[in-house]
């Protein structure tokens, strides 16, 4: 209701794509986070976007300082954190510099005035004596609300024995305020969190008493001040009955590696060196302690992979995780674990590269490395998650392939991925099948000795024999392995064997995971074939396209060595095979190679995932006929 006494109706829409951006302390992840939690709650389906500044402590002010949290909240199903920014709340310069661009023409604006100071502007590169804010340009493009929201926020802790910097931090929380009155969103969720987080540590109660008048200040402005002329109202989302809760990608790994060791009944030890974007999924198994989940923070990278070697040699499941420039270091170790033949699972995060590259960006351009790069012929199964949610599940599905085929697993996460959330509809933990493992304890009959490179007949796996169990002592090493004895061998043609035997375990493992399956047009005009990350904008795309009365479908590669069995007929029914991919081309080099197709390439490299309107327009132009295409 405005002071004049008149209701705002609000405004209904289908989905709203916001975003807070601000300098590296202004707790944008803070109050992007709360919006999350507070939409999931409410009912809208959800997907977000965090992106963090690649710098520890850039200086403040700057561009290259800014951290920023995109949301996209809907009463329908969502599968992207959004292309254009429907409305940015921007708490400096910097933020409003680096970010306007993305904020859809007559989209909402709100920024923290008071910050628009000459010394903060010219720290962001803007000329002297310019400010964006009375620029007729720029503020006819889009609604710029300005707010003094530093001011309001020392007004609202005036009373209370607190000091500006501390006063200045919880300017986020005016910024939220604003936010859940436009969007008509509920405080208490947000204030049972300050009360949970604060509340519980000693000498807090200001922090506490702080943070909620400042969110409640910010909520009334917005309601006394008459910002806007309408509010917004974005209804739930028709979700599958359930309990759901909000679950990014390095927390639901965390989970499904704990489940698939209760699943299957053995120790898991979590072997990491601290690593941007991997760092947290560490964190999260070390709070794991309590249901038997081992952590260990190694001195580097190859002590990490080694441990986590040492930990399946000794009959537990090993896992160690690192991103990109890791996986690079681990490489030996990793050699080292398939001439083992023991089970490992190696989760990598990728990020953008080569070396440091940009620590915090996202990119799909570790493919090939984890398919070929060790020294020899060391084939190894190589996974990939396309959403937060299903992390949970390839974690699993890592685990089981693992310890059945007793070879290395590499997992391909990347930094949106494991960042981003989404509801997570709970499984029925009952429900998920077992991981059986047998460990022998005797020699079979009809062997004189305990041969530990016997395979099973239909894997090829070895035994999994755990140290001091007696009669089935064996020989372990980096050395070449004699067929069934294990016995190091310079045989010519033994090795070759055993380099076939290896190469074809690896390949087994197709008999274990499920047939391809397309969405949309079964055959047709073309396929957009994807893995990992690009699941969401692809989906996005194909259902866009199908709208405008295409044939086209979509599919998307959980299982990237060995591909499933049916791809090479799901390829055939398409006239064209287009692949999106976050690098220069790696998924298609391997489809081109391996099936003979003249698969299309649509890459981008730019540190983030494809906006869906930009990949429509490519997939458009791309399946053009040459006659529409000399008009």
């Amino acid at each position: 209701m405005t002071s004049n006494g008149q209701t705002i109706s609000p405004e209904v829409l289908d989905s709203v794509v916001i975003r807070f951006c601000g300098d590296s302390g202004d707790g944008m992840q803070l109050a992007g986070g709360q919006f999350t939690a507070t939409s999931a709650i409410f009912g809208n389906d959800i997907a977000t976007f965090p992106d963090f500044p690649a710098e520890i402590r850039a200086p403040k002010g700057t561009t290259f300082g800014v951290s920023g949290f995109q949301l996209q909240f809907s009463s329908q199903e969502v599968y992207t954190p959004g292309d254009l920014v429907n409305a940015m709340f921007a708490m400096n310069p910097a933020g409003f510099k680096t970010n306007i661009d993305d904020v859809e023409i007559g989209g909402l604006v709100v920024v923290n005035e008071d910050e628009f100071t000459k010394g903060n502007l010219k720290k962001c590169g803007y000329p002297d004596n310019y400010n964006p804010l009375d620029d007729e340009m720029v503020t006819s493009q889009r609604q710029i609300v300005r707010v003094p929201m530093s001011r309001l926020t020392r007004e609202a802790v005036a009373d209370l024995e607190i000091g500006t910097k501390d006063a200045d931090r919880c300017r986020n929380m005016f910024a939220l305020g604003v936010a859940y009155w436009i969007y008509q969103r509920p405080l208490d969720a947000t204030i049972r969190h300050i009360e949970d987080y604060y509340g519980s540590k000693k000498n807090l109660p200001t922090v506490v008493e702080a943070n909620v008048r400042v969110l409640k200040a910010g909520y009334h402005f917005g309601e006394t001040a008459e910002l806007l002329a309408v509010r917004y109202q974005v209804p739930p989302a028709k979700l599958e009955p359930g309990r759901y809760r909000r679950i990014d990608g390095n927390s639901a790994l965390a989970l499904g590696f704990a489940a698939a060791a209760e699943k299957s009944g053995k120790g898991m030890v979590y072997a990491s060196y601290p690593i941007t974007p991997a760092s947290d999924v560490l964190h999260a198994m070390a709070r794991l302690k309590h249901i038997g989940v081992k952590t260990f923070q190694a001195e580097d990278e190859i002590a990490a992979v080694c441990a986590a070697i040492g930990a399946s040699f000794a009959g537990d499941i090993g896992v160690t995780g690192t991103s990109g420039p890791g996986l690079c270091l681990k490489s030996e170790a990793l050699g080292l674990a398939v001439i083992y033949e023991l089970p490992l699972v190696v989760l990598d995060v990728q990020r953008a590269g080569p070396a440091t590259g940009m620590p915090t960006k996202t990119e799909q351009a570790d493919l090939l490395q984890a398919m070929f790069g060790r020294s020899g012929e060391s084939p190894a199964i190589v996974l990939a998650p396309r959403s937060p949610a299903d992390c949970f599940d390839i974690a699993l599905e890592a685990v089981r392939l693992a310890t059945t085929h007793m070879c290395p697993v590499v997992i391909l996460s990347d930094a949106s991925i494991g960042n981003g959330a989404e509801p997570w509809h709970l499984p029925d933990f009952d429900a998920i099948p077992d991981i059986t493992i047998e460990h022998p304890t005797t020699i079979p009959d009809g062997d004189e000795t305990f041969l530990a490179y016997k395979r099973d007949v239909e894997t090829l796996a070895r035994p999994w024999a755990i140290p001091g169990t007696p009669g089935l002592e064996h020989r372990i090493g980096g050395l070449e392995k004699a067929e069934n004895t294990g016995a190091v061998s310079y045989d010519p043609e033994n090795h070759e064997r055993m380099i076939a035997a290896r190469a074809e375990k690896v390949s087994r493992a197709q008999r274990s995971i499920p047939d391809l399956t397309a969405e949309g047009a079964q055959s047709g005009q073309a396929l957009l074939l994807g893995w990992g990350s690009t699941y969401g904008a692809i989906l996005t795309a194909m259902r866009r396209l199908n709208a405008a009365g295409m044939d086209i479908g979509c599919a998307n590669l959980r299982h990237l060595n060995p591909f499933p069995q049916n791809l090479g007929e799901v390829l055939s029914r398409y006239e064209t095979i287009i692949i999106p991919e976050n690098n220069s081309g790696q998924l298609a080099m391997l489809i081109r190679s391996r099936f003979l197709v003249d698969a299309k390439s649509i890459n981008r490299i730019q540190g983030r995932s494809f906006r869906v309107d930009e990949l429509v327009s490519e997939i458009m132009e791309m399946l053009r006929s040459p006659k529409e295409a000399t008009r």
